[in-house]
């Protein structure tokens, strides 16, 4: 039978790592963006920004474990359809900023021919689809704070088609408010870890 001081331990770890993946997640987008505002897009802003969604995948993890208990089987499907969505958003993300970033444009006109347009539309489908229900499941479950876990239901989706315009003030301020949001949800989940972590440290040193 397994330890009942080892679970909370434990979860307490994910959540905390979670939190620092997604609050790392946040700033490699709100920060380049921010940048992009007075310099465009370069370089230096391109690299963070295609590596930011894999930073996102721990934290929607550390998400769904902390409101399990207050959800159903409703935001299980939800977490899972936001985790392919937000692995396919990634992967689009990473190609666009680290491959055709470097591309001229009439490269750039010739590669995306074909299905691959209609595979990145798609690709922002899912995702946004998945950030919509698992939106509305951290609504529901009401564990975390309402405000961010609205702007990952509403915000999010928008952000996955917005995303492919032209850089303006609208696709940078969606850029910025999405990694705030992120941010948001890392630091309520961190606050949460180390509650459960203080809570816990009782029992370690029950006989």
């Amino acid at each position: 039978m397994s330890s009942p001081i080892a679970s909370p331990h434990i979860t307490s770890s994910t959540f905390r790592v979670g939190a620092l993946c997604g609050l790392l997640s946040g700033l490699l987008i709100a920060l380049p963006s921010l940048v992009e505002a007075f310099t465009g897009e370069t370089t230096a802003t391109s690299v963070p920004l295609g590596l930011s969604p894999a930073f996102a995948l721990p934290l929607l993890t550390a998400l769904q474990l902390r409101q399990r208990p207050a959800t159903g089987r409703f935001a299980e499907v939800a977490h899972i359809v936001n985790l392919i969505g937000l692995g396919l958003f990634g992967a689009a993300a990473f190609a666009s900023n680290l491959v055709l970033f470097y591309f001229d444009d009439d490269v750039i006109d010739e590669v995306l021919t074909g299905p691959t347009i209609p595979a990145l539309i798609g690709c922002a489908a899912v995702f946004a689809v998945g950030c919509a229900l698992f939106g509305s499941a951290m609504i529901r479950a009401r564990v975390f704070p309402s405000i961010p876990a609205w702007g990952y239901a509403v915000v999010l989706p928008l952000f996955a088609f917005i995303t492919g315009l032209s850089d303006s003030l609208l696709t940078i301020g969606l850029h910025i408010l999405v990694g705030i949001i992120l941010m948001w949800l890392s630091a309520a989940l961190w606050r949460m870890a180390r509650d459960a972590r203080q809570a816990a440290a009782p029992a370690r040193v029950s006989v």
